[in-house]
C-alpha cells in the first residue's frame, strides 16, 4: 500500500526497497520503521513509500475523523449522564461506564495519531466532561506504551475517565469562577479527590479506580494533595493518570486559563518528570507522541504558516519547520516559536 510519508508510524514495514529521487538507496524491503528511519526518508525528500498492510490512522481520511468525532461526542455525553447521576444519588451505574468506554477504546486501537485526536478534542464542550474523555484516552495510550496488558489498559483508562467524577459535588460557582479562588474555595476544589473516591467506592468494587480519583493530584516529592504522598506511596495507575491529567489541563482552555501549545506543554511535562511526575511514564508519553507532530501544520510567532518535517534530536520540542520554501530550525532560531498546531 502506497502512503504519504506523514502517515507513517514507527512499526510499519516497508513493502519495497526505498530510494531517493536521485537514486540513493535509503531503506531495504522488509525494514520495520523507527522514528529515525522516517526522519531519514523526510530528509531525502521521499514523499510516498509502499508498506505492508493498512495505515491504522490517517488524519487526511474524513470518514475516520467523522467516526471518531461521533464517538467522542457520545463519550462526552455519557460522562455528563454519569456526572449528573453521581450528583443526584452519590453513585453511578458501572455497566453504563463500560457501555460508554468500550466502543471508544476499540477505535483507539486503530487510531495511533494521538496528536490528531487531541486536536480533534480542541473544542468548546464543558471542560470537565471533555477533560475526562481526554484523560481516559491518554491513560489508555500511556498504559499500552508502558506494556500493560489489554485488561490493565482498560482498567487504567476507566480510572482516568472517572478521576474527576467528584467534581459533581463542587459548586458550579467555584468550578467556573473566572478569577482567583480564595483559600477556602481552593480547599473545596481539592476535595474533589476524596469526593470522587467515595462516589466510586459506592459504585463499583475496583479499589484501584477509586485510588486513582483520590491520588491523581499527588506528586512524587510529596507536594501534592490530599495526603502529600511520596513516590512509593502513589498507586501506579494514579501515576499514569496524573500525567494525562496535567497534559490535558494545560492544553485546554478554561475560564481562568488559556490553553498552551502542545509542544511547549510537553517540555513542561518533561521537566515535571524529574521529581514530581513518574519519569518512566513521562518519557514513554513523550517518545510515542513526538512522531505524531511530523506533517502537522503550524502557526509561527511571525504569523507565517509552516509544516513540521523533522523532530530535532538536540531539542525535540523545537522541530524543523518548512515555511514558504525555506527550512526553519527552531532549535537554532530561538527567537521564533510555534504558537498553534493544526489537525490538517
Amino acid at each position: 500500500m502506497k502512503v504519504h510519508i506523514t502517515d507513517l508510524k514507527p512499526g510499519d514495514y516497508l513493502k519495497e526497497d526505498t530510494f531517493s529521487h536521485r537514486g540513493i538507496h535509503i531503506l531495504s524491503k522488509g525494514s520495520q520503521l523507527q522514528e529515525d528511519d522516517i526522519n531519514r526518508l523526510i530528509q531525502h525528500g521521499v514523499e510516498y513509500v509502499d508498506i505492508e498492510g493498512p495505515v491504522q490512522f490517517s488524519a487526511s481520511n474524513p470518514s475516520v475523523i467523522q467516526t471518531v468525532a461521533t464517538q467522542f461526542d457520545q463519550t462526552i455525553e455519557g460522562f455528563e449522564s454519569l456526572y449528573m447521576e453521581a450528583l443526584a444519588k452519590g453513585s453511578f451505574n458501572q455497566s453504563m461506564v463500560d457501555d460508554i468506554l468500550k466502543p471508544l477504546l476499540s477505535s483507539l486501537d486503530q487510531s495511533k495519531d494521538v496528536v490528531t485526536l487531541l486536536l480533534l478534542l480542541d473544542r468548546d464542550d464543558d471542560y470537565t466532561y471533555n477533560h475526562s474523555l481526554q484523560v481516559g484516552m491518554l491513560t489508555y495510550y500511556i498504559a499500552a506504551w508502558l506494556g500493560y496488558s489489554k485488561k490493565e489498559c482498560y482498567d487504567i483508562s476507566r480510572a482516568g475517565y472517572l478521576l474527576d467524577i467528584g467534581k459533581c459535588r463542587i459548586p458550579a460557582s467555584i468550578l467556573k469562577k473566572p478569577g482567583k479562588l480564595t483559600p477556602e474555595e481552593f480547599q473545596e476544589v481539592q476535595r474533589h479527590t476524596t469526593y470522587g473516591y467515595e462516589i466510586i467506592r459506592n459504585s463499583m468494587s475496583d479499589h484501584s479506580t477509586a485510588l486513582v480519583a483520590l491520588q491523581h493530584h499527588e506528586r512524587e516529592d510529596g507536594s501534592g494533595y490530599p495526603a502529600k504522598l511520596v513516590k512509593a506511596e502513589i498507586h501506579p495507575y494514579a501515576q499514569i493518570a496524573a500525567i494525562a491529567d496535567v497534559y490535558s489541563a494545560m492544553t485546554t482552555s478554561r475560564v481562568y486559563q488559556s490553553k498552551q501549545e502542545l509542544l511547549s506543554v510537553l517540555r513542561e511535562l518533561h521537566n515535571l518528570g524529574f521529581g514530581k511526575l513518574n519519569g518512566k511514564s513521562v518519557q514513554a508519553f513523550i517518545q510515542h507522541l513526538m512522531p505524531n507532530f511530523i506533517g502537522k501544520r503550524v502557526l509561527l510567532s511571525t504569523g507565517d504558516m509552516g509544516v513540521i518535517i523533522l523532530n530535532n534530536s538536540t531539542d525535540v520540542f523545537r522541530p524543523l519547520v518548512q515555511s514558504e520554501g525555506r527550512f526553519i530550525d527552531l532549535s537554532r532560531e530561538r527567537n521564533l516559536a510555534i504558537v498553534e498546531i493544526y489537525m490538517d
